[in-house]
């Protein structure tokens, strides 16, 4: 296969010799069983990437614990022993592809559509949130307001993620990403107008972003030397595709800094809902992802738009990031590198794979319709 294309060289990441840049991205797909056991057809789902080509392959997120962090019904979870016997049969597939999986850990906070545990939602502090909740993932309506959280709750989630973390270890999870991006529970505490709080988590970007570097130290003091963990942050939101941290630099720096000093091993930069281009770019003419690879030279993937060859090229070449992850297109194209690799043309993203909800049944009746 041809290596002209910079995404095609290798890159190592922690223990992993990665064969080429691409990552998948997470997405969500509520094909759990209703308990959040994941399913045969999720271990073939995830298996696809790792045989197209994908390198690493990062989950859709996944619920820690069994109290406020679900997000969906059908959501998958890693807080009980019937997860991780069932997301074991993931990774094994994943492995036996020649795959890398991380998987990614996700608290919704106020952003929670179904919870099959509490109807309860929690929230840095009680501000409800805007806009309204998705119909593809089952929601309808305006977000109801969460109850505002005490120090108990912090340590609480702290203490979910960390467990979770260790279930993943035991399930053969090559490592996990913290996700703290896209508006949920830990980027409700990085951004201002969700967080009011006025003790040592609120105020300037330092405090706001203490909660995920909290949640990294947590997680590397229980899982071995070499598994890995990284941090998803965006800008934009689910229900907020433009919001902009508010001192640009400034709080891309303090933010990546308290998180490579809490021990992140990778740094994963996205842009929800929007093009690399449209969100990357800060006022001071840097962008938010070269700032993270110049400040804590941790490997840094940049989101948005990826597939794109040419816009690749120029992550890449311009020392922008040092891996690029993949979403719909990689939904459209689950041999996206080798695709690219033979310069063979990419298929389209269709939404009807999305259209009405985001499930691998729903995909698999859109593929068997093209067929017909």
């Amino acid at each position: 296969m041809s290596t002209s294309h910079p995404a095609l060289s290798s890159f190592r990441l922690g223990a992993h010799e990665l064969s080429s840049r691409y990552a998948v991205a997470p997405m969500t797909r509520i094909s759990a069983s209703p308990e959040g056991v994941p399913t045969p057809e999720m271990a073939r789902y995830y298996a696809e990437f790792a045989e197209g080509g994908f390198p690493l392959v990062i989950t859709e997120g996944i619920y820690p614990d069994t109290a406020h962090s679900q997000g969906y019904l059908d959501q998958p979870g890693l807080a009980s022993a019937e997860h991780v016997e069932g997301w074991r049969s993931v990774t094994e597939a994943v492995h036996a592809a020649g795959g890398v999986l991380v998987g990614q850990l996700m608290h919704a906070g106020a952003l929670s559509q179904g919870n099959r545990y509490t109807s309860e939602r929690i929230a840095p502090s009680a501000v409800q949130p805007r806009g309204e909740m998705m119909p593809e993932y089952g929601g309808s309506g305006p977000w109801p307001t969460p109850r505002g959280m005490s120090t108990r709750d912090i340590e609480d989630v702290v203490a979910g993620f960390a467990a979770a973390a260790r279930n993943a270890v035991d399930a053969g999870f090559d490592g996990v990403e913290v996700h703290a991006a896209n508006g949920y529970l830990l980027d409700q505490f990085i951004t201002d107008y969700t967080n009011q709080r006025t003790d040592s988590y609120g105020g300037p970007m330092a405090n706001r972003i203490k909660l995920a570097a909290e949640v990294v130290r947590a997680i590397k003091a229980v899982v071995p030397q070499g598994f890995l963990v990284g941090v998803r942050l965006s800008q934009t939101k689910v229900n907020d595709f433009t919001y902009r941290w508010p001192e640009g630099e400034r709080d891309a720096e303090a933010a990546y800094s308290a998180l490579a000093a809490a021990g992140a091993d990778y740094l994963h930069i996205a842009s929800e809902g929007r093009n690399w281009l449209d969100t990357a770019r800060l006022a001071g003419g840097r962008t938010i992802t070269s700032i993270a690879r110049e400040l804590t030279g941790l490997p840094v993937i940049a989101n948005g738009g990826m597939h794109d060859t040419v816009l690749a090229e120029r992550v890449l070449d311009g020392g922008h990031s040092d891996l690029l992850s993949v979403g719909r297109a990689a939904l459209a194209n689950p041999d996206l590198p080798r695709r690219v690799a033979k310069d063979v043309e990419l298929d389209p993203f269709d939404h009807g794979m999305l259209d009405p909800a985001v499930t691998l049944d729903n995909v698999r009746r859109w593929r068997e319709s093209r067929q017909a």
